[in-house]
């Protein structure tokens, strides 16, 4: 078999077998195929794009460079939830322990934040002593007697999507909704969890922006665990503003908090009640997702979540004392507001730039090399529908260090767009999609 035939035979417009995808994606992983025929391959694929199969065949391959993770010996369903990335997007903290207090277990491998969108572990480092890296053993140990860990992703956990994506990076091949989809399912079914919850973002502060590309993507991930033997749905959420209120590391945590005991934004509480439904029902805790949506919202009234979001924390070393007490978590010196320029109704707020905002003010990475101030961040006073003053605040800005608060309040100005007339509140949710179909809202 030659790289050179596969090439031609894409380029032609040709399906690839199950066997020439692993070829390649074997030997691109081992350094056997050079970047340049790989980058050739590439672009064959985003122009004359692959089959349903041959996506499934592209995730196989992919997930199997590297370790995957046999969560055989936790005991039940494990259920997964995804994100495709947002601003604000602190739900992990909240569905974990959510669907966990309805006897679902919850096995989670995450990631950091580079760039406008925040990263669980550096959320949930937030809290004093949390430990993100914990050996398989404890690991297991933990969901089987807690019901959730959430810890840091193997390192060779399918290798070949991070080459392959730093070569899709510069070659203008990104936006292929199957390099996507193989990206994205080949880690979580590497995770090994038996059902996986995706939530699809789209709007402003997401990569898809159109819903009809976000259900596509949707329906290509789905059709890849059906293949591979698991139950996915897809939910497809706005995020043409951030999620909730608070944006930042600390802060998220404090809104996350204050969710579970019953006092969080409407669309963040919303959002989790829906998720989470989802989750313990693809768990075999609920005979449908409305029902299961009922279970998680017993569990947050119960006080249940908030409890188990407690011995989460203290079985990976967190300080419990600031999950009762969410005061003693990072905060920071400077508190400055952000005064709207003029009357009117808040239009739209564009997520990406208050999320690069905020990484301004310390709360993300610039570089991978960036260290970030768990203190830092934006907390939003007015959002989409809202009306408002000239003079009102729009916005807090938190800050350890007024060394660009100036220019993190200008990106933050310029995020608002605000006209006279009313404006109606964004949809938060707009298309479930599963194995037997779409339904849009």
């Amino acid at each position: 078999m030659r790289m050179y035939d596969i090439i031609h035979k894409k380029r032609d417009g040709g399906a690839l077998t199950k066997e020439e995808i692993r070829f390649f994606v074997e030997g691109y992983t081992k350094g056997e195929i050079p970047d340049y025929q790989v980058s050739a391959l590439l672009m064959a694929i985003f122009l004359n794009k692959m089959d349903r199969r041959e996506t499934v065949d592209l995730t196989e391959a992919v997930m199997h460079s590297g370790d995957t993770v046999d969560l055989s010996s936790i005991n039940g369903l494990k259920v997964d939830k995804h994100s495709t990335g947002g601003v604000g997007d602190k739900t992990t903290i909240l569905l974990g322990p959510m669907v966990a207090a309805c006897g679902v277990p919850v096995a989670k491998m995450s990631g950091r934040g580079l760039g406008h969108t925040g990263g669980t572990l550096d959320k949930l480092e937030s809290i004093g002593g949390f430990m993100v890296e914990v050996s398989s053993e404890d690991f297991i140990r933990q969901v089987n007697e807690v019901g959730l860990a959430v810890i840091g992703q193997s390192k060779n956990i399918a290798p070949a999507d991070k080459k392959l994506y730093g070569l899709r990076d510069v070659t203008a091949t990104v936006d292929d909704v199957s390099l996507i989809a193989a990206s994205v399912m080949s880690k979580k079914l590497a995770a090994g969890s038996d059902a996986i919850v995706l939530d699809v973002k789209v709007g402003s502060g997401a990569f898809v922006k159109t819903i009809d590309g976000a259900i596509e993507l949707g329906q290509i991930m789905v059709d890849i665990g059906d293949g591979m033997g698991r139950a996915v749905i897809a939910v497809i959420t706005g995020m043409d503003q951030p999620l909730g209120y608070a944006v930042g590391n600390a802060l998220e945590v404090k809104e996350a908090i204050a969710t579970l005991r019953g006092e969080g934004p409407q669309d963040l509480r919303e959002l989790c009640l829906r998720l989470g439904g989802m989750m313990v029902y693809l768990g075999g805790k609920a005979k449908t997702p409305e029902e299961g949506s009922e279970l998680v919202l017993d569990a947050l009234r119960s006080g249940a979540a908030f409890e188990k979001l407690k011995a989460f924390v203290a079985a990976q070393g967190g300080d419990v004392s600031q999950i009762e007490s969410p005061e003693l978590l990072p905060g920071a010196k400077i508190i400055e507001p952000v005064l709207s320029l003029k009357s009117g109704h808040v239009a739209h707020i564009q997520s990406d730039e208050v999320g690069i905002s905020a990484t301004i003010l310390g709360a993300g990475r610039e570089t991978l090399e960036s260290v970030i101030d768990h203190g830092a961040g934006i907390v939003l006073v007015k959002k989409v529908g809202d009306a408002v003053k000239q003079g009102e605040v729009l916005a807090y800005l938190h800050t350890n260090s007024d060394q660009r608060l100036e220019e993190a309040r200008e990106r933050l100005l310029g995020a608002y767009e605000i006209q006279a007339e009313d404006v109606p509140v964004p949809k938060l949710i707009h298309a479930i999609v599963r194995k037997d179909g779409v339904v849009r809202y």
